[in-house]
This record gives C-alpha cells, sequence and structure tokens, in this order.
C-alpha cells in the first residue's frame, strides 16, 4: 500500500515532533499514492505550511474500499512506521478525515481511541450505507451512543456543511450529541448553506491547527 509522508519545514530528528493521520474521501481512491495528497489537509498545508509544524501521514486506499477493514489496518501500520522512522512523538498523535475519511476516523478513532490526542472528524458518518460497511459490531442498536462510549476521552472537534446532500449533516449532529452525552469534550461548527466540501472551510480555520497542537494525551 502507498502513502506520503510530509515532513514540516524545520524538521530534524533531535526531537520528537506532533503526527497527523489524514483519511481521504472516496473521490481520492485508487492506486497512485498522490491523489490523496492534494484535497483536504493537503491542501491546506500547501496553502498555510506555517499553520501545520507536524509530521502528516496521508495513506490511500484502494478503488472500491473503505477505511473500514484491512485499509483500516493499513493506515495505523502507516502511522506506526512514520513514528517510528520519524521520531514522532507518541503523546502528540492526532487523526483527521473527510468524508469516507470521517467515517474512517469514526472508525479508527472507536478502534483506537487510546492512541490519539484529539479528533477533527469532517462531514463524516457512523452508521452503514451503499459500498460503505459498518466499523460497529453487529447487533449495535445506537451506532452513535456506542461509538461515544469509546471516545468521550478524546477532545473531538466536528465540521459539517450544513447543505451538504452527500452526507447529511444530521450524522454529526448526532453524534455531537451522543458525545456530549457521554461527556466528551466536543466542539461542533456547521457552516450554512454549505455542500459537501466543508473540509476547505475547517481546515483554512487557523484557530483549529492551533486547537490542535494543544492537545497531549493525558
Amino acid at each position: 500500500h502507498k502513502y506520503q509522508v510530509y515532513l514540516p519545514t524545520g524538521y530534524n530528528v533531535g526531537e520528537e515532533w506532533p503526527v497527523i493521520l489524514f483519511l481521504h474521501g472516496a473521490g481520492e481512491r485508487g492506486s497512485d499514492g498522490t491523489s490523496q495528497s492534494a484535497v483536504g489537509l493537503g491542501k491546506a498545508i500547501r496553502e498555510h505550511p506555517d499553520r501545520w509544524p507536524a509530521i502528516v501521514v496521508l495513506p490511500q486506499v484502494a478503488e472500491g474500499s473503505t477505511w473500514v477493514g484491512t485499509h483500516g489496518q493499513m493506515a495505523m501500520a502507516a502511522l506506526d512506521r512514520t513514528v517510528a522512522e520519524y521520531r514522532g512523538d507518541r503523546a502528540r498523535l492526532y487523526l483527521t478525515g473527510l468524508s469516507m475519511g470521517g467515517q474512517g476516523a469514526w472508525a479508527l478513532g472507536y478502534q483506537h481511541a487510546d492512541r490519539f490526542a484529539a479528533i477533527v472528524a469532517i462531514c463524516g458518518f457512523v452508521g452503514a450505507g451503499p459500498g460503505f460497511p459498518s466499523f460497529l459490531p453487529a447487533g449495535t442498536q445506537d451506532p452513535f451512543a456506542e461509538t461515544a462510549s469509546k471516545l468521550r476521552g478524546v477532545p473531538i472537534q466536528v465540521f459539517h456543511g450544513g447543505a451538504d446532500r452527500v452526507v447529511p449533516a444530521e450524522q454529526s449532529q448526532r453524534m455531537t450529541a451522543a458525545l456530549r452525552a457521554a461527556g466528551a469534550d466536543v466542539r461542533y461548527t456547521e457552516f450554512p448553506g454549505v455542500g459537501h466540501n466543508s473540509w476547505d472551510l475547517a481546515y483554512a480555520r487557523d484557530e483549529l491547527s492551533t486547537w490542535l497542537f494543544r492537545q497531549r494525551q493525558r
């Protein structure tokens, strides 16, 4: 499996660096190894590299696949290898994704809540959909409450476009409500009138990266 690693300006092996795992959406699936770096966080870094002083891991899902199952395991393996190879700080590992990658962020967060200091989920969904299997145990009655039960100790920011017709904002609204009910530290931002691409607005926020890098595993 191909993946990209971004090293920030000033990177050196003499210190530990925060590491962000970025999960792309369905449109960047393939085997070229580069499409996933052109959207979302990769685009934000190109526009404002000073805001993102971190190592970033950008794995890629194959055509027809999702972040649930094998490719989720691949993403975690790429993260582990990058942390070891480039001296990542294990207390400052962050997870983010958009659309299909938003579901991936919920999935990997649910499965590895003890690994991440913070999560940023953008226009993601929690339940299963056509071509998108659930990451939750079979028979789960309330996917939002079940996911929140594992993530209540992780600081989280959630973003969604209010006019999103691909993934309804209700998905993020219900996930946020479940997290709040579980006692989680969660912030929800909805962009009125914005469609599915809420990630450009989310990653462009200077305060997002500032908040993110303040988070450390307790």
